[in-house]
């Protein structure tokens, strides 16, 4: 019996160990559901409830894996639906194949239904390769083309079948000219800069007194020699947010995140160092750096595009993080301790005021409170993913990072909605580990509803059952809120920002999973102890106070003038957010009193 192309498709998926398809069904890709289901789930097929999701799932996948993370859509609206997970891989560097379908040849150019320029539409998201098959003999160069150009480039790339061809026959190409004859093995390189430029590097760190050191996803592999990187220089590591995981947070010279959701000793750190050594990082708000060219500065990053980019440097290396640290750190002197020292004093202090902050009173729960409270429960080796918005906040500074853990959050895009199909996807990779989604009420009414559907349709099949989504349930829009207030100086605009009442862990008790509802502080451990003791997915929907600042590590004077006119512009929330404020600043003078003499 002839083979089909979309039989091929399948088969060539196969040879490159994709293991599964994140997607949704349509008229436009039937030929290829049809070759998954004659493969009898030799690739598992993944049903989200929207294609968004699909992509975000595939996303997550690359993100945990190292594997490339494939999603698939029919043609028109559910092509179209993909893109905003696609440019979360985009913008954060993930491998992703993105295989939708189209209307039939025939019919391409006749204003037909469902009949979208997908070319045009995908060519920025997967502009390192889109391309629509014509031909059965083209297949096999596209899937090999696509798979390979996602993980070497680390980016999106799309294939756009006509549905009319997925039912043709499959033919290989023809030993003849104009043919392309692709193969389907690739290893990734050992990428190294060249010794000449890491005696420099190793000579302008072995110069500096205060050496910072500032990490992002790019080192996650790179652990151990980070800490021996650090070790010598005696510098202090801040972590770029995707890089929350790279490093446990009990490390006493770990300050914490970076930038807007970072913390005062990571922000204290970029400040008064001297020298600044970044590692597999994007990192983009160049205010939390050092001033421009206060520093001298060295980079490692194994994509050439992005060396130089967020700030002067005055060596860059271009190479793996993990290989580039073996070769540079016998070239480093060992620093004395008194500049980590400091570090490590503020960062002792830096804890205090968040434990002190997580026990301030709120309306009727602070968040810092939950966060504070989920550190010391996170099981060994858990999975957490967090979403946009003031959740981002919290998790970036409130949870404790501990060896064996992985996290992520959409970094770049910065969307919202991406916490619960990446908890989805991970459990799908590690089957016996705890996903943690940390999400707010927002990107549960937008999306996340739905996809606990997803989760109440394949848990029972799986071994360990365990998955958690913590909703910090406030009927706001909180990140927006503030951002009018601190960044515009407005007023919270209600109409835009309030959220309509919902129950999230009734909603989970209807669709066959546990939901638990946190409705005042002393419910918080008694619920997560609960929550983790269940064999089960569960909605644990926590009340949580809008008003409690998520203020940034260091406030500009434009910054403090802002909040101050959206105060007197009349706020609904002013007299709340003036005692939330005034208890978060208090706790920080406590424990970093003011300098007499600097006055």
């Amino acid at each position: 019996m002839a083979k089909l192309v979309s039989d091929f498709i399948v088969e060539r998926l196969l040879s490159w160990n994709v293991k599964r398809i994140f997607g949704y069904p349509g008229d436009g890709i039937n030929g290829v559901m049809g070759a998954l289901n004659r493969a009898k789930n030799e690739i598992e097929f993944i049903q989200t409830r929207h294609e968004e999701m699909a992509a975000f799932m595939a996303c997550a996948h690359a993100k945990f894996t190292g594997e490339v993370g494939v999603c698939m859509a029919t043609s028109g609206p559910g092509a179209i639906h993909l893109l905003n997970g696609l440019y979360d891989a985009k913008m954060d560097h993930q491998a992703v194949v993105a295989i939708i379908g189209q209307q039939a040849k025939i019919s391409l150019g006749g204003d037909y239904q469902q009949e979208v320029d997908l070319l045009s539409l995908f060519k920025d998201v997967a502009h390192e390769y889109v391309h629509m098959a014509t031909d059965p003999k083209q297949v096999r160069q596209l899937v090999d083309r696509a798979i390979r150009i996602a993980k070497t480039n680390r980016t999106v790339t799309c294939i756009i079948l006509p549905n009319d061809l997925q039912e043709q026959t499959y033919q290989e190409p023809a030993h003849t000219h104009g043919s392309v004859h692709t193969g389907n093995e690739y290893t990734n390189p050992e990428i190294v800069p060249s010794l000449a430029d890491l005696q420099r590097a190793a000579d302008l760190l072995n110069e500096g007194k205060k050496v910072a050191m500032l990490v992002g996803a790019g080192a996650f592999h790179a652990s151990p020699e980070i800490l021996e990187t650090a070790d010598l220089l005696g510098a202090g590591i801040a972590k770029a947010l995707l890089g929350k995981a790279v490093l446990p947070d009990d490390l006493p010279f770990v300050t914490g995140s970076i930038g807007m959701l970072g913390t005062k000793p990571s922000y204290d750190m970029m400040m008064e160092c001297d020298t600044l050594l970044m590692v597999g990082t994007s990192f983009p708000y160049s205010e939390f750096l050092p001033r421009d060219g206060k520093v001298k500065a060295v980079q490692i990053d194994i994509d050439g595009r992005m060396l130089g980019l967020r700030y002067p440097t005055n060596v860059n290396l271009q190479g793996d993080s993990k290989r580039t640290l073996q070769l540079l750190n016998p070239l480093l002197q060992r620093k004395d301790r008194s500049w980590r020292d400091k570090i490590e004093k503020e960062v002792g202090r830096w804890w205090k005021i968040l434990e002190a902050r997580s026990n301030n009173s709120a309306d009727p729960i602070n968040p810092q409170r939950v966060f504070w409270e989920l550190s010391s429960r996170l099981p060994d080796e858990c999975i957490i993913t967090a979403d946009s918005g003031s959740t981002a906040n919290w998790f970036a500074r409130d949870l404790k990072i501990r060896e064996g853990m992985m996290a992520s959050l959409s970094g770049n895009l910065a969307t919202m909605c991406p916490g619960i199909p990446y908890a989805i996807a991970a459990k799908f990779a590690y089957p016996e580990s705890v996903p943690i989604a940390l999400v707010g009420d927002g990107a549960m009414q937008m999306l996340g509803i739905n996809e606990l559907i997803t989760v109440s349709k394949y848990y029972k099949n799986w071994s360990d059952r365990r998955l958690m989504v913590l909703v910090l349930n406030n009927q706001d829009l909180n990140m927006v809120s503030w951002e009018q207030r601190i960044i515009n100086g407005d007023p919270k605009f209600e109409r835009s920002q309030d959220l309509p009442p919902f129950n999230y862990a009734e909603y989970a008790e209807m669709i066959g999973l546990s939901g638990i509802r946190i409705e005042k502080p002393s419910e918080i451990g008694p619920c997560l102890d609960k929550a983790f003791s269940l064999n089960k997915p569960v909605v644990v929907d926590v009340l949580s106070d809008p008003n409690v600042p998520p203020l940034p590590p260091h406030i500009s004077f434009q910054q403090a003038k802002s909040f101050t006119s959206s105060i007197f512009k009349g706020d609904v929330n002013a007299w709340d957010m003036i005692k939330r404020t005034y208890k978060e600043i208090v706790e920080n003078y406590m424990h970093f009193p003011i300098d007499e003499s600097k006055k």
